[in-house]
């Protein structure tokens, strides 16, 4: 099946007793287990509503086998302490969710994994790479500078010496990208941007071969970042729009990337569909579509907490992926907990805006932030 297919059909299960096609909802925290092949608890992952999901992420993402946490974060640090232990090393590109940076800076530590950030090109990692590298772990496109990945090359160069791949697909939904296909090995998304879609759940997903996703799950299971019954249900009603969502919204933001490209106040478009953008030629070949975040920065005469407030129809809030068209400040939203000095270093400035472009009309939202830069001057 296709993707939009896939979308709405794959793991779905009708409600038999009364014709309904949507999956009902068990919202029971005790279920009977004499006549069952194993004991259900939603703690545990395998709920009705749990599978569900599961399965049509496997579908979308061309895996064996998947979950669903309550958080994306939930499902980094499953995948992270679900396989790696004391003495283990693992390489992280920059380019990274400041959420997920603060993960690794504070906590892996306390547990004897080592880690090391590499540029996100595939020579940078390879120099980095110990005897000790259990783990490669990447964002592509990356956050908030739309860095990409050459994903091909990493997994053959981590297969040939037994090291596990792991991308954050988030920015570039199952729709888009399909990591798996590339030689990944694990693949997990913040279900909180594009797979819910609609700016009113929290929620993650972890997809790859049933051998690592059973470690991934035992991990999840002792530290409890499950998701109830009623949020799997409406995560599973929004995945099925999720590609017509997805292909709408992307094509609006390379309109807009256009747009502010040619722009006399914006110093800097950050979108791997720009034919400028570094990362262009990698994204051609292994995305199919440029995605709908895109980051700018504005010239330094302008101060972007102004430009912020004149904006009238797009929203500025924190999160992503929603059908409305947000905007942030990454240095005082989603990478606020990394240092200052690291921030800099990176080039995630104060003048650095992050936009995720949603399903309005694209000259709608290319007005908004056209007429607020026209009042800056």
């Amino acid at each position: 099946m296709k993707k939009s297919t896939q979308a709405i059909h794959a793991g779905a299960r009708r409600d038999i007793n009364n014709g309904g096609l949507n999956t009902p909802v068990f919202a029971s925290s005790a279920i009977e287990y004499l006549d069952d092949s194993e004991v259900r608890y939603p703690r545990y992952f395998n709920t009705l509503n749990h599978a569900v999901v599961a399965d049509k992420m496997s579908a979308l993402e061309g895996a064996e086998a998947g979950i669903v946490t309550s958080s994306g974060m939930a499902a980094i640090a499953s995948i992270v302490f679900g396989l790696l232990g004391d003495g283990d090393h693992v390489i992280f590109t920059e380019g990274l969710y400041g959420g997920t940076h603060a993960l690794i800076v504070n906590e892996l530590q306390r547990f004897g994994i080592r880690y090391d950030f590499a540029a996100p090109d595939i020579t940078a990692i390879e120099q980095l790479t110990k005897p000790a590298t259990r783990m490669i772990f990447v964002e592509s496109p990356g956050n908030p500078l739309l860095s990409v990945v050459d994903l091909a090359a990493v997994a053959e160069f981590a297969k040939a010496r037994q090291i596990i791949t792991v991308i954050d697909n988030t920015f570039a939904t199952p729709i888009l990208q399909n990591p798996l296909k590339l030689g990944f090995d694990l693949v997990m998304h913040s279900g909180t941007k594009y797979l819910g879609g609609h700016s009113d759940l929290c929620c993650g997903t972890v997809n790859g071969p049933a051998a690592l996703i059973s470690k991934v799950r035992n991990h999840a299971v002792n530290h409890g970042g499950c998701l109830n019954a009623q949020d799997c249900h409406l995560l599973e009603r929004s995945l099925k729009t999720l590609e017509i969502r997805v292909q709408r919204q992307s094509e609006n933001a390379g309109i807009i990337a256009r747009q502010l490209e040619q722009n006399e106040q914006v110093q800097r478009v950050y979108y791997p569909g720009l034919e400028s953008a570094p990362g262009h030629p990698i994204a051609s070949r292994q995305m199919q579509g440029f995605g709908a975040m895109l980051s700018f920065e504005l010239n330094d005469d302008i101060d972007p907490v102004g430009y912020l407030r004149r904006l009238e129809l797009v929203i500025c809030a924190v999160s992503l992926g929603g059908v409305e068209t947000t905007i942030c400040q990454p240095l005082a939203t989603s990478h606020q907990k990394m240092p200052a000095a690291e921030r800099q270093r990176l080039g995630i400035t104060a003048g650095l805006l992050r936009l995720s472009v949603g399903i309005e009309d694209v000259d709608d939202i290319a007005a908004d932030l056209l007429q607020a830069l026209s009042e800056s001057t």
